[in-house]
């Protein structure tokens, strides 16, 4: 029989030394851009950078004042919430079904995570092949039942594309969640269901899907951070904003403004903004939702 043995030091410095690392690189690349792009949002500058006038809270003002910038926060909780619901939908009915098989499940799951390891702007190209109104196959297969898909003109075909190219991306991460949670999942208290005569629908919503809740509830936050941070390749790859701003979500709407129309205080309120809308919503999520969560 081993015995486990446990390392102690004297050291009072190792483990600061051991947390460094991580703590020098969330200074670099989080705390200090979150910090500029505070101080860059109460500043007007011109677009070479030559003179700046600190203005404290006239960039968010005037921000909350544009029409065009509500309109993208409402584009950016339905694409949010369409993209969140589809990816894990979809890849709850994908980890169900690859954990019934015995003999093939390693190989389905290993061609379901491929699809993670292509980039945003590959997975937004991809899609926008198959969508293109010109020369995609989907475009032409609708045509044959009277549906006329066009989403360089149509504002609803353009939401549905970059939905729908989005979700895909994420559908491969959300599947190795589901798919390890439900093997995880205890056979006798199914079984013992069936037993009792629950059907299997019944069995999934009250025994199985319950005993998800902890990964669901990781994913539900992991989901909307992404469609509202990570999806700024695949918006730019298929619509780049349009049409008539249709898809243009919060975070491209910081490129556009800042990086085409050099707006850069605006620009930088609207990070500052974007980056409260997500800590609410994780904290409430963590807050009350949680509470729901059966661990």
């Amino acid at each position: 029989m081993q015995t486990k043995r446990m390392t102690f030091t004297n050291s009072r410095w190792l483990p600061y030394a051991l947390l460094a690392p991580q703590v020098i690189i969330t200074l670099i690349f989080f705390v200090w851009p979150a910090s500029q792009a505070l101080w860059q949002s109460m500043l007007r500058q011109d677009p070479f950078g030559l003179r700046t006038t600190f203005i404290w809270f006239r960039n968010f003002e005037r921000l909350f004042a544009d029409p065009h910038y509500l309109v993208s926060m409402k584009t950016t909780l339905i694409f949010s919430v369409s993209t969140t619901l589809l990816a894990m939908s979809v890849s709850l009915l994908f980890a169900v079904m690859v954990n019934r098989m015995i003999r093939s499940r390693d190989g389905y799951a290993t061609f379901l995570v491929w699809p993670y390891a292509v980039a945003p702007a590959v997975a937004g190209v991809l899609w926008w092949f198959i969508f293109n109104p010109s020369i995609g196959i989907l475009p032409y297969m609708l045509g044959g039942i009277g549906i006329e898909w066009n989403h360089r003109l149509e504002s609803s075909h353009a939401m549905i594309l970059v939905v729908i190219a989005a979700a895909w991306k994420q559908i491969s991460y959300n599947f190795l969640f589901f798919l390890a949670g439900l093997q995880s999942i205890p056979q006798s208290l199914i079984e013992a269901a069936a037993i009792d005569g629950a059907s299997r629908s019944k069995r999934f919503w009250t025994i199985v899907f319950p005993l998800l809740s902890p990964a669901t509830f990781f994913l539900l936050v992991v989901n909307i951070v992404y469609a509202m941070f990570d999806t700024f390749g695949v918006i730019h790859a298929t619509t780049e904003g349009g049409p008539a701003q249709a898809t243009n979500i919060l975070v491209y709407k910081v490129y556009r403004d800042g990086f085409i129309g050099n707006n850069l205080g605006s620009s930088a309120a609207q990070s500052v903004v974007l980056m409260g809308i997500v800590i609410v919503l994780t904290v409430v999520q963590f807050r009350w939702i949680e509470r729901r969560v059966n661990y």
